[in-house]
């Protein structure tokens, strides 16, 4: 391919230059280094964006790499030691490996910016390293087109305004771009892997809510399941209970065997007095009366010790378990 006429030109008075460079302050080898190799390095493609050293790496120094450059906020330079390229090596390697595809994912955005930086610097050199890194990680990325259209479209205007400068010139411009790039990178690296941190923050946040909510979940869960329990049991020992009594006699199951009626006093007899007691009692197993209490009378006080003393002589037949029941007892002067 010919190369245009600015840089041979550019070329021919940097020869000149380190001819006549020797007794100056910068040594002419340096000056034609530093002016020559944009003209002649050769532009990288996606097939060379990775180096040769980093795609000789294995699979294990490649992951070690590219974590130690993801924490050096080494994320897209410098060339042939950073993580893009290291994670892009990798994916050669891994193909299924969907940890190097995330982190490919989030590093390309500023990937992204940085070629545009470089091309803003009209630092080609750069901006075609990294375009060629974007289009192997990504041929159909959105931006790659746009990108490209702008990298050519500045260094045909850069090689107008070349056309001015003098090979000492150009190589001091070169320096300049050179000290910019390092600066832009590592200034746009460093908020990238500050932005990269926050959005981990926010992920590992997110992640401990999760673990929180599912841990409150379990717990009701858990004690959801100790009050089902609990009810349960105390469904099963109602039921026992109902069944315990319904299986126990009840006052319709006693049988009378003698239930004499209770003395009248006489006080109340002279008077012509009438009423009723209402005794709560209970009967034991053996039939007898074991306890009595007036639960109401009427009038109050008259008839109660006398209708007491009767119920507790009263006998039934025996029974299996005790049974407590209530009646009225009526007292009438005339009955």
């Amino acid at each position: 391919m010919r190369r245009p006429a600015t840089l041979q030109f550019i070329a021919v008075l940097a020869a000149g230059l380190v001819l006549a460079a020797c007794g100056k302050d910068q040594p002419a080898e340096q000056v034609a280094t530093t002016a020559a190799p944009a003209a002649t390095a050769p532009a990288p493609t996606p097939a060379t964006a990775v180096s040769s050293q980093v795609a000789a790496m294995t699979a294990d120094q490649l992951r070690e790499a590219a974590s130690k450059a993801y924490a050096e906020n080494r994320l897209y330079a410098p060339g042939g030691d950073n993580a893009v390229e290291y994670y892009l090596a990798l994916r050669d390697k891994t193909q299924a490996d969907a940890a190097v595809a995330s982190a490919l994912t989030d590093l390309l955005p500023m990937t992204v910016i940085a070629i545009e930086q470089s091309v803003n610097r009209d630092d080609f050199s750069e901006a075609n390293r990294l375009s060629a890194l974007l289009e192997k990680a990504d041929p159909q990325h959105p931006a790659l087109a746009r990108l490209k259209a702008s990298i050519a479209a500045q260094q045909a205007t850069a090689a107008q305004r070349a056309q001015a400068l003098t090979a000492e010139e150009e190589a001091k411009r070169q320096k300049a771009l050179e000290d910019q790039r390092l600066a832009d990178q590592k200034k746009q690296q460093e908020d990238a892997a500050k932005k990269l941190a926050t959005q981990q923050a926010a992920s590992d946040k997110a992640a401990d809510k999760a673990a929180a909510d599912k841990a409150a979940a379990d717990r009701a869960a858990a004690d959801k399941a100790a009050a089902d329990k609990v009810a349960a049991e105390r469904r099963a020992a109602e039921q026992r209970t109902a069944s315990a009594a319904a299986a126990a006699p009840s006052a319709s199951d006693l049988r009378p065997i003698s239930m004499p009626a209770p003395k009248f006093p006489p006080e109340a007899l002279r008077a012509g007095q009438s009423g009723s007691v209402l005794v709560e009692y209970t009967v034991g197993t053996d039939g007898t009366v074991t306890a009595a209490r007036v639960v109401r009378s009427n009038p109050a006080r008259v008839f109660d010790r006398e209708a007491v003393n009767a119920v507790r002589r009263w006998r039934f037949q025996p029974v299996a378990s005790p049974v407590t029941t209530r009646r009225e007892i009526s007292f009438n002067p005339q009955g």
